[in-house]
């Protein structure tokens, strides 16, 4: 390996790095408050590496790594949102007795997967990322093993998360035997594919399915999010998602969907489902981590809409619509964590009536992140639904558009049933709600900056565009 591959492969070789340094420190001296400090220093290492790792320019390392503009992109992106949880992280977990460390450790594994996927140019780097990012997020998923509901929550994602990786492997040997080849420049979709290719990429995005929790592979997805502590449920709907989204443009966008209308029909169908099935789930649903799980599905529809469009702007479309969702997601679940105890995490919609008059700054970043998460104006997310909207739209993909439009509209009523009882007028009866603690200024002043982020991004978001736009460039 040349001194060109170690500097392309920096970012990632920290975050190896931190993960082995801050479990070795957790062997000798048991400290949450350094952990976290070491676990922030290791991934604010890895975001300075990406700025050499970009000087050398886009670096084939061996044929499994690519680390050009647009994988930089998204591991910052990763990078930040895993700095940003582990934050949110520390004061829940000193809320809950046992041992707080190990939670570091396997935060710094997930996002070392999810860097490797973000990077990954061929699917035996894709497989090995998606191992190491899944295995991290098994136990962190179960971390609270007191709890019935967290061992619940891990066991089923354990099943079919190595279903899902079944499916992987086999449309990966399929796609092997019919090309002779693993890399991702080699996928081609034409008009009629062989059979044997229309069946390995079938199985891959049955695979990258399951990942995502696109209709109809969704069935894990709400009891993992109930299950799951509130810090690894915000892991796997953010660094999870995104990282499996980079490879699904990485891998698809370059053979143009659209070049096979038998696989391009079969996702818009799973893009429509998912965007009603989604939202119309999410009605009926009474539990706030519930109504996220579900709302995620739709939004990941949303994602492939955009996905499906084709085009450079298309493309930048799905990945600025990832980004404003990462934000709100982090800031909906960082308000989650804020209020949850030792005894359990707030997740009921009773926890949130009259918030506002006992917690006014979450009440009013849950707001923000919930207005974003619905579209409404002058957040981030209703730039990032226009903007997928617009690219539909010009490619003249109306059944896609009107279900985008549509499903988003019925999404608003259990947005606001969340709001409105965070609005509703307290009654004595309720003062002794499930709240938690008083978020410390740390932790409050990180879900400041996700709602400046989530309105300043509603309101100026050319310069992260114009990032998006140069970045997905090489894509097509």
């Amino acid at each position: 390996m040349t001194p060109a591959d170690l500097t392309a492969l920096l970012p990632l070789i920290i975050l190896a790095a931190s993960s082995v340094v801050v479990l070795l420190v957790i062997a000798f001296l048991r400290s949450h408050l350094l952990t976290l400090l070491l676990t922030l220093l290791g991934l604010s290492l890895a975001f300075g590496a990406l700025f050499v790792a970009q000087t050398g320019g886009p670096q084939n390392v061996t044929p499994l790594l690519i680390v050009d503009g647009y994988a930089l992109f998204y591991v910052g992106l990763l990078v930040t949102v895993a700095f940003i949880s582990a934050v949110l992280a520390y004061g829940y977990l000193e809320r809950h007795a046992g041992r707080r460390e190990e939670f570091y450790v396997l935060l710094l594994l997930a996002t070392l997967g999810a860097a490797v996927l973000a990077a990954s140019n061929h699917f035996a780097s894709f497989f090995l990322g998606l191992e190491i990012l899944s295995v991290s997020l098994y136990v962190l998923v179960a971390y609270r093993r007191e709890d019935e509901r967290s061992i619940e929550g891990g066991f089923k994602y354990l099943v079919l998360a190595a279903t899902s990786a079944a499916f992987l492997l086999l449309g990966m040997a399929l796609f092997y035997a019919e090309q002779g080849t693993m890399a991702f420049d080699r996928v081609t979709l034409q008009p009629t594919p062989s059979l044997l290719m229309l069946a390995g990429l079938g199985l891959i995005l049955v695979g990258i399915g399951f990942k995502l929790a696109l209709v109809p592979f969704h069935m894990w997805i709400p009891d993992v999010y109930e299950g799951a502590p509130a810090p690894a449920a915000t892991l796997v709907a953010t660094v999870s998602k995104g990282s499996v989204v980079a490879v699904l443009l990485r891998l698809f966008v370059p053979a143009g969907v659209g070049a096979s209308p038998a696989l391009f029909w079969l996702l818009s169908a799973v893009a429509i489902a998912s965007m009603f099935g989604g939202n119309l789930l999410a009605l009926a649903q009474n539990n706030v981590k519930r109504i996220l799980a579900y709302s995620s599905i739709a939004h990941l529809g949303y994602v492939l809409v955009g996905f499906l469009a084709g085009g450079a702007q298309a493309v930048a479309a799905s990945t600025f619509y990832i980004v404003t969702y990462l934000a709100a997601i982090l800031a909906a679940f960082g308000v989650v964590g804020s209020l949850s105890d030792s005894q359990r995490d707030a997740d009921a919609i009773e926890d949130y009536h009259g918030l506002y008059w006992r917690r006014p700054w979450l009440a009013a970043v849950l707001t923000v992140a919930l207005f974003s998460l619905a579209g409404i104006p002058l957040t981030a997310g209703f730039l990032g639904k226009l903007y997928v909207l617009l690219a539909s739209v010009g490619t003249r993909l109306w059944p896609l558009a009107t279900s985008l439009v549509i499903s988003s509209v019925i999404g608003l009523y259990y947005y606001l049933r969340v709001i409105v009882a965070m609005f509703a007028q307290r009654k004595v009866a309720q003062e002794e709600t499930h709240i938690g603690a008083v978020p410390s200024v740390v932790e409050g002043g990180t879900l400041g900056i996700l709602v400046v982020l989530l309105v300043g991004l509603g309101v100026y978001p050319t310069p992260i565009i114009r990032l998006i736009e140069t970045v997905v460039t090489n894509l097509n």
